[in-house]
């Protein structure tokens, strides 16, 4: 009788401390979490821009998914259907988080056709596309790091992470494990192609969640990144942050 009191009560205490167990070895990962790379800063400011609506949309205090769809937007409802579908449908209940796509003025009409081409059951209430003359676009994608230049009618397949400090995010060293064995030359991830769905699945939506940890930690206290931050902007721009 005795023994089986004693093998009851050695099964409750097993299944009692496991989950603290469990816990205590996730705490100290939490606390050594790793920020999503910082690639740029003093990405420019949306000043000078219109909306499709009356509100003014800006970049600061927000985590944005930015894009640039040119002067032809019926032309890249793929790659807009693509965000909407795979990045904004996840995210749009994530606390200011917005979609940006930049056309040049003069797009308006034709601006309506793509938001009603994508727009579901629901308002993209997240979603807001910005008008400017070709200059002040250019400008805005010169602020941006990246090794591509916008085509004849200002549009990129690419779209990019900025967040709430206009800090352009991204990954520093996007080699596989497998090119990391065979000694590849380090290459970054700045931007990423909205045409390919497999990009935006296994790297876009990996970062973004990793960006929304990040921001869900500060609010809690769990760690600074401000040298991590340092050190990132020193590795990408050759230069420190001050």
């Amino acid at each position: 009788m005795n023994k089986k009191l004693v093998k009851r009560n050695l099964i409750l205490g097993i299944l009692f401390f496991l989950p603290v167990i469990f816990l205590l070895f996730l705490y100290p990962a939490q606390h050594n979490y790793n920020v999503l790379d910082f690639v740029n800063k003093d990405v420019l400011e949306l000043n000078g821009f219109s909306s499709d609506s009356d509100e003014r949309i800006l970049l600061k205090d927000h985590i944005t998914v930015l894009g640039f769809l040119g002067k032809h937007p019926m032309e890249q409802v793929i790659a807009a259907s693509n965000i909407k579908e795979l990045v904004y449908d996840k995210f749009m209940g994530f606390k200011k988080f917005q979609v940006v796509m930049v056309m040049p003025k003069g797009t308006e009409d034709e601006t309506k056709l793509l938001r009603k081409e994508i727009q579901t059951y629901e308002e993209l209430k997240y979603w807001h596309f910005v008008f400017a003359d070709e200059r002040s676009i250019q400008r805005l994608y010169e602020s941006i790091k990246t090794d591509e230049s916008l085509d004849e009618n200002l549009t990129s397949n690419d779209v990019y992470i900025i967040d709430k400090d206009l800090n352009q995010r991204g990954r520093i060293d996007d080699r596989t494990d497998n090119e990391i064995e065979k000694n590849i030359p380090v290459y970054p991830m700045v931007g990423y192609n909205c045409i390919e769905v497999a990009e935006i699945k296994n790297k876009l939506n990996d970062d973004m969640r990793i960006l929304f940890t990040e921001y869900r930690q500060k609010r809690k206290g769990d760690f600074d990144s401000s040298t991590r931050r340092a050190n990132d902007l020193k590795g990408t721009n050759g230069e420190q942050e001050d």
